[in-house]
């Protein structure tokens, strides 16, 4: 067999031979200018001979490595064209929701005339100042405010009340807000909370928030409550629960929650139905769904009128008299609540004035000042003969708030007794 640069012969290309096109290309070429120059020729040479083989051979090896570079290159690069189109595409990060902060003033944002001081301003700081006081928040929820009003909770009213549901029944409406959080002092926030409740319009979660201790003292709870509040105001899980009240890692049904202690920390309790859950630095763990109607479910839902009618509350104690009906029928009252001793009951000149009052049209309403409990109909007294509501669950604020709405619709007592026992 000859001699070639690789040695023997390279065979020739058959049909199935693995032989490059490249490298039998550059043994065809070797041999033909071989058999062109001669044997003798190239014997005669000597070291020349030597020379042109060696570099026929480095020209087929150099052609031979530049064919298999590009195909390596070529391969890897279909690889890679493969490989990205088969590998699956990440979705782009969720966009964070947005959360309305309605701010009514309240201990929230409260300032102490000098640091330490036990006593403080309510409403000092803006919506603006409280949402820049909590590091972190940014990071749950594209945040906004509003200033709806700058009081404490004590001088909340009708017309805060009216301007604060109608604007969260606009962003109720709204599709670029995810959730709605009223900072509200924590005197009256059951009352306003539960006003809330029966008149807002849709199932996005509204959350109040307050705090009892001021913004400027030792140890303020009001950023880790109002961080709490946002974070369950943009929990999907919220959604359709009614109105809530967030302090102190409790989450509590705005129906339910009562101030129980003056100053303490874990002054908000809900003592008939319990908790609506717990929130823990931003993570919420919701218990029961609620069964009284409320927001959408409701009546009065987006009907929030000009004025609400007017509701007193009569307080009995040992000894009462008659003085409180007849100064509440004399301020013009649409209707009374009793805070009854007990199981919703007072003196016998107190039930007495009620009595002729409710045969007046004046809608009274039985309830308790105990704070827990249940005053349900007739059994205390024969509501049936004085012309009496039962509050059943409600106490004396709340039933007051729920009077005011039923007196919107009808004075008929027994309406007005179905109202008390579905919400």
């Amino acid at each position: 067999m000859r001699s070639s640069p690789f040695g023997a012969d390279p065979p020739r290309r058959t049909t199935g031979s693995r032989l490059c096109v490249g490298c039998e290309a550059a043994g065809v070429a070797v041999r033909r200018r071989t058999a062109e120059a001669g044997e003798p020729q190239l014997a005669g040479l000597g070291v020349r001979a030597r020379h042109t083989g060696a570099a026929a051979e480095e020209d087929m090896m150099s052609t031979s490595s530049r064919w298999i570079r590009m195909s390596l290159a070529a391969g890897l690069a279909l690889a890679a064209v493969t490989a990205a189109a088969q590998a699956p595409k990440l979705a782009p990060a969720p966009a964070k929701p947005s959360v309305m902060i309605l701010a009514t003033g309240g201990t929230i944002a409260g300032a102490q005339p000098k640091p330490g001081e036990a006593g403080y301003k309510a409403g000092s700081f803006s919506v603006e100042s409280l949402i820049q006081g909590v590091p972190g928040m940014e990071k749950i929820a594209i945040v906004k405010g509003e200033q709806i009003a700058s009081i404490g909770s004590q001088d909340m009213n009708d017309a805060v009340w009216i301007k604060l549901a109608r604007r969260v029944n606009e962003l109720q409406a709204s599709p670029d807000v995810a959730g709605i959080v009223v900072t509200h002092g924590t005197d009256t926030m059951e009352e306003t909370g539960y006003f809330l409740n029966l008149v807002v319009k849709g199932d996005k979660p509204v959350v109040l928030v307050g705090s009892m201790r001021p913004a400027t003292a030792i140890s303020a709870d009001g950023p880790m409550n109002l961080y709490n509040a946002t974070a369950v105001a943009v929990d999907p899980a919220a959604r359709g629960r009614g109105v809530l009240a967030v302090l102190n890692d409790d989450i509590h049904y705005a129906r339910e929650s009562a101030k129980t202690n003056t100053t303490s920390l874990q002054t908000f309790h809900s003592p008939n139905r319990g908790l609506a859950g717990i929130v823990n630095f931003g993570k919420a763990r919701f218990y029961s769904p609620p069964l009284p109607k409320h927001t959408s479910a409701s009546a009065f839902a987006g009907a929030v009128p000009d004025a609400l009618p007017k509701v007193f509350i009569v307080y009995a104690y040992a000894n009462v008299g008659k003085e409180q009906v007849e100064a509440a029928l004399a301020a013009g009252a649409q209707g009374i609540v009793l805070a009854g001793v007990g199981d919703g009951n007072a003196t016998a000149p107190m039930i007495e004035a009620l009595a002729a009052a409710a045969k007046k049209g004046v809608v009274v309403v039985r309830s308790s000042r105990v704070g827990s409990g249940t005053v349900a109909r007739n059994v205390e007294l024969d509501d049936d003969k004085l012309g009496f509501v039962a509050a059943m669950e409600l106490n004396p604020p709340k039933a007051r708030v729920l009077l005011q709405q039923a007196l919107t619709k009808t004075k008929d007592v027994a309406a007005i007794q179905k109202y008390f026992e579905e919400y």
